[in-house]
């Protein structure tokens, strides 16, 4: 019975994700989940993305949490549509949650919508949210066994980003590992080693985003 329940989420959690991919394909709107670890640096990367990309498209966040607007705030100050998203305990986003969060945008206005997924390395990758792009973030304090341990993110994910790379050299970190591991499981996906801090590897990734984006949205 505990199978069929949990069968029946995720069957009606696509339905509702396969109506925000209609939505958002019928207003030209491309969404990208961007998923990892607390801490991992996804709101770091997301502020790269639109200082890198704001100037050509309109941005709009979707801020997720357990508690709190920390980071919306910080997305806010940028002068970025933002809606913060809480979820008072739940370790993921679903769609419905996503798709009633779409009302406060005026999506005749809007190219592009990133979405923060909560800090988890498990939950997050099960539910489908209406997403264009998939984006899995890793970073180099984590340690090189998380794509192992935790390999259902990676398999889906269109995108990984090994990311605080500039701190190779203070940890024990095997990129060439990794980036075998994620082969393994996720042959058609791209990787890219960056760090928000110094700037490497962004142009790389913020490029493949961008040509991603060009197949929906036309400037």
């Amino acid at each position: 019975m505990e199978i069929k329940v949990v069968k029946q989420i995720l069957e009606w959690n696509k339905d509702c994700s396969n109506e925000i991919k209609e939505i958002l394909k019928n207003k030209n709107v491309y969404l990208i989940n961007v998923m990892g670890s607390p801490g991992t640096g996804k709101t770091s990367l997301i502020i790269e993305f639109i200082k890198n990309l704001k100037d050509k498209y309109n941005i709009a966040i979707i801020e997720g949490d357990i508690a709190g607007q920390v980071d919306a705030e910080k997305i806010d100050s940028l002068g970025i549509s933002v809606v913060q998203l809480n979820t008072d305990g739940a370790c993921h986003l679903e769609a419905m949650s996503i798709k009633n969060v779409l009302e406060y945008f005026d999506l005749n206005e809007i190219d592009i919508i990133l979405i923060e997924n909560i800090g988890n390395l498990v939950c997050p990758a099960e539910f489908d949210i209406g997403e264009d792009m998939k984006i899995a973030i890793l970073s180099i304090p984590e340690g090189d066994d998380k794509v192992e341990k935790y390999p259902l993110l990676f398999s889906r994910a269109n995108a990984i980003v090994l990311n605080k790379y500039d701190m190779m050299p203070y940890f024990d970190f095997d990129d060439e590992k990794v980036e075998r591991n994620i082969k393994r499981l996720n042959f058609a996906s791209d990787v890219f080693k960056v760090s928000s801090r110094t700037g490497e590897g962004l142009n790389s990734l913020v490029t493949y985003i961008e040509d991603k984006v060009k197949t929906r949205i036309k400037k």
